[in-house]
């Protein structure tokens, strides 16, 4: 399955867990309202995949938007501090539920509210960033989907030695702010990479210029290979990662 169906998948099953209990008076009671806070741009096609896919899941449940339910997007772009505003603003709103698409977006949601019921996607290892206490019994006001797991990693990792020549040296990109994750990552990529005989390092980066530069040093070592982590920046920022990689080969 193609990354930008699985995403749709995903925002469409987040809306049957989350408004399945109430289908049967969507038409009988008063307007719901959900916040949601995207961590990309409106117009990237991934939101557009995303917000298609829930809103005909919600279609599908009895939920019409605009009739028997208000969806309140938001769209932090990558930014870490509008994530926050944004998070704040959608919890002051009192909305009836929340969804966090993103880790981000969920620990900003978090901090502002403890009480409304928060549904996330896509977020990193959600145990052991310790927003759930277990993804069988999560408890508090929080529930969702992780769609990455270490074994992934190794994946990863297994691909880029099947590419000629073959690659002994890898860097690991990432952004600190958009991945608070990272350290997770990282600790699964280096323990893939030991069974591969594979040197891995942190390739840290804050925005294009920062990518471009380690890029190039990358570029000039024998048999190295590039990891990129996802995280709000890596999808903002992935045509100038591609154009880079594809610049250095």
């Amino acid at each position: 399955m193609r990354r930008r169906d699985f995403i749709a998948v995903l925002g469409g099953v987040s809306a049957s867990v989350l408004l399945r209990p109430l289908a049967a008076r969507a038409e009988q009671g008063p307007i719901r309202r959900i916040g949601v806070l995207m961590p990309e741009s409106e117009g990237s096609a991934d939101s557009k995949d995303r917000v298609a896919v829930f809103e005909t899941t919600l279609k599908q449940l009895g939920w019409m938007p605009g009739r028997s339910i208000q969806i309140d997007y938001r769209w932090a772009m990558g930014d870490i501090e509008r994530t926050r505003t944004l998070a704040a603003e959608l919890v002051n709103s009192k909305p009836d539920a929340l969804i966090a698409v993103s880790t981000p977006s969920l620990v900003a949601m978090q901090k502002a509210t403890r009480t409304i019921p928060i549904v996330f996607v896509a977020v990193v290892d959600p145990v052991g960033q310790g927003v759930v206490e277990s993804l069988a019994r999560p408890t508090g006001n929080i529930t969702g989907f992780s769609n990455y797991d270490a074994p992934m990693y190794g994946k990863w990792l297994q691909m880029l030695t099947q590419i000629t020549p073959p690659v002994a040296r890898v860097a690991a990109l990432y952004n600190p702010k958009t991945a608070p994750f990272a350290g997770l990552m990282l600790r699964a990529i280096e323990d893939a990479a030991l069974a591969r005989a594979l040197s891995v390092h942190a390739a840290p980066v804050n925005d294009d210029a920062d990518t471009d530069t380690m890029m190039a040093g990358l570029a000039r070592e024998a048999h190295s290979g590039l990891l990129v982590t996802g995280s709000a920046f890596t999808s903002n920022h992935r045509d100038a990662i591609v154009t880079l990689a594809a610049k250095y080969r």
